[in-house]
């Protein structure tokens, strides 16, 4: 199979119709809304780790970001082959605010993950800090569900190579 006849054949796949693609859009735009929303009603509730609801609020704003800018015509691939540079434009800006995702991601289990099991009563006269329940288990499992959704996408594309391994599906413009 040709690499070139792979990514013609990737490019030109049928997108989902409009109407569905926006929906998909907007159903993703309920988790990040929910995590700005979290994080700022919870701001200065837990003080075990105040960077927490600050990590909800950043994490939620650029998801927010990527996802608005992602409905924009210059996000859009490109119908022929000139490059736009307004297209350019929104390349790099989406490739840098995901890598500073993935750089705020790994930070936000840092902090959520080392203080596993904090104290949730605020009116204790315990040593150790409190971190109110809602914003803590929000923003713990919240990072887990990456974890989990990343796992089985993982496990169902090696489900998927093997299939495709196993029935001996080849390419039907190769000449073998």
């Amino acid at each position: 199979m040709s690499s070139t006849g792979l990514i013609r054949r990737i490019r030109n796949t049928p997108q989902p119709p409009k109407p569905i693609l926006g929906c998909s859009k907007l159903v993703m735009c309920i988790l990040p809304t929910a995590q700005i929303a979290i994080g700022s009603v919870y701001l200065h509730d837990c003080p075990r780790q105040h960077y927490i609801p600050i990590y909800l609020i950043v994490v939620g704003v650029f998801g927010l970001l990527l996802a608005v800018l992602s409905c924009l015509p210059c996000a859009q691939e490109p119908k022929d082959d000139n490059s736009n540079p307004l297209s350019q434009v929104c390349m790099t800006w989406n490739s840098l605010t995901t890598f500073f995702l993935f750089c705020w991601f790994i930070a936000g289990n840092v902090w959520i993950y080392s203080i596993y099991k904090p104290n949730y009563n605020k009116n204790t006269t315990n040593v150790d800090p409190y971190c109110n329940k809602t914003v803590y288990l929000f923003a713990f499992w919240t990072t887990t569900l990456v974890y989990i959704l990343l796992g089985a996408f993982l496990f169902i594309g090696c489900c998927v190579l093997v299939c495709f391994f196993l029935c001996g599906r080849a390419d039907p413009d190769d000449n073998v």
